[in-house]
């Protein structure tokens, strides 16, 4: 009998079973082949927030999977990046791009970035709008 490296697959009345990990489940079954977050054109970087849309017409879950629906119990909670989502979900980065792309053509949530460091005050403005309102 051969001994199975660790982590790697092994008989349990299937070939898609992990010894250490349980039922795989392949990237490519999540998001039906797909690889790319739709026709939306939103860019999901790590960093950009999603924030559940509670009143959206697509919350009924009819059109939405298992995946789908962890995501939306994320949001519930409060606004997340892309990055904690993956995390939190314990899903590949590229699968949670592809699912949010999903929830947002169903308006179930909205994407934002946030406000890019070069768009942000000059340190020295507030420095002297402090200053100005210390001499009030």
């Amino acid at each position: 009998m051969t001994e199975n490296p660790p982590g790697a697959p092994v008989e349990q009345g299937s070939q898609w079973y992990d010894g250490e990990a349980g039922p795989l489940v392949r990237p490519y079954a999540m998001t039906g082949g797909r690889t790319q977050p739709g026709p939306t054109g939103v860019a999901f970087d790590l960093i950009a927030l999603v924030t559940l849309d509670p009143a959206a017409p697509g919350m009924d879950g009819t059109a939405l999977g298992p995946e789908h629906r962890t995501l939306i119990e994320l949001c519930r909670t409060e606004t997340q990046s892309v990055a904690e989502l993956a995390a939190d979900a314990d899903l590949p980065v590229g699968v949670v791009r592809v699912l949010l792309g999903d929830l947002l053509e169903l308006g179930c949530v909205t994407v934002s970035r946030p406000v890019p460091p070069a768009h942000l005050p000059d340190e020295r403005i507030l420095r002297e709008v402090i200053e100005g309102l210390r001499a009030l």
